[in-house]
């Protein structure tokens, strides 16, 4: 098993800062997320906003075997569920779009994703991204000194299937610090009291990935994108936050993203 680093105090302070500009470089993505924007225009805006703050988009030069991601941001449209290659789609009333981002500031990694509703979509899309973000807050409640990974990954699960929604397996959440990916694990399914045991000073980011459908995906052939087997839509949130007594300190912030949201709905 790979080692778990716990961070001091200085440490997620500057982890906090990473995440808090990831949160922002959401929020200002999300300003553009309309009918008739590609998702490489995103792209774009996003790395943009990263440099001009100072810091590294943490996905672009990612490698994976023999490939490397070029984007700044996983853009995930639809039945993707994570992992979306930025490109020329364009975006269309009805979609909704999981826009993931990192980035590299101060020797830090900070990791966040949102998913976005493109103008109206149906009361069923709805209800998956609101009880996939819900079930993101059950794991957080769970990630305190003492408990185990496991308790997170069963809050999550049982929120989630009570709707009989699919839970993605083959892609988990993750310790986070001085490396994008570190351990430990932290899947959306497990067993309550199961794992390793939380200390204070870990930082993990949970991230819910659920499916309207089956569980089932597969990967394009981008050899990045990853989308369900049964073209059902997907949802996907995710939170980096920092494990300490009695309650979670949630690094990152749905607040300036959800700000946007509320601007462009009553600017309709």
């Amino acid at each position: 098993m790979s080692k778990i680093y716990l961070k001091t105090d200085e440490e997620i302070e500057l982890i906090r800062e990473s995440c808090l500009l990831v949160s922002r470089t959401i929020a200002e993505t999300g300003k553009y997320i309309k009918e008739g924007v590609s998702t490489i225009e995103l792209d774009r805006i996003a790395e943009q906003f990263i440099r001009d703050n100072g810091a590294k988009p943490a996905f672009k030069g990612y490698r994976k075997e023999n490939s490397v991601f070029d984007y700044t941001l996983c853009v995930s449209v639809n039945e993707q569920v994570v992992h979306g290659v930025p490109g020329s789609y364009v975006l269309k009333n009805g979609d909704v779009v999981s826009v993931d981002c990192g980035v590299l500031k101060n020797g830090f990694y900070g990791d966040s994703a949102y998913t976005f509703a493109v103008g109206e979509i149906t009361q069923e899309v709805k209800q998956l991204l609101k009880v996939t973000k819900e079930s993101l807050y059950k794991g957080i409640e769970n990630a305190m000194a003492g408990k185990r990974v496991g308790d997170i990954s069963s809050a999550v699960e049982d929120h989630v299937s009570k709707f009989g929604y699919g839970i993605v397996r083959e892609l988990v959440g993750h310790g986070i610090g001085r490396n994008l990916h570190e351990a430990p694990e932290v899947p959306n399914y497990g067993k309550r009291g199961s794992g390793v045991r939380m200390e204070e000073g870990l930082v993990i980011a949970i991230e819910p990935m659920i499916n309207l459908g089956k569980r089932d995906v597969k990967i394009e052939k981008d050899g990045w994108t990853v989308s369900a087997v049964d073209k059902k839509p997907s949802a996907h949130f995710e939170h980096t936050i920092a494990v300490k007594k009695g309650k979670a300190e949630i690094l990152t912030t749905f607040e300036y993203i959800e700000q946007e949201v509320k601007l462009k709905k009553e600017a309709v």
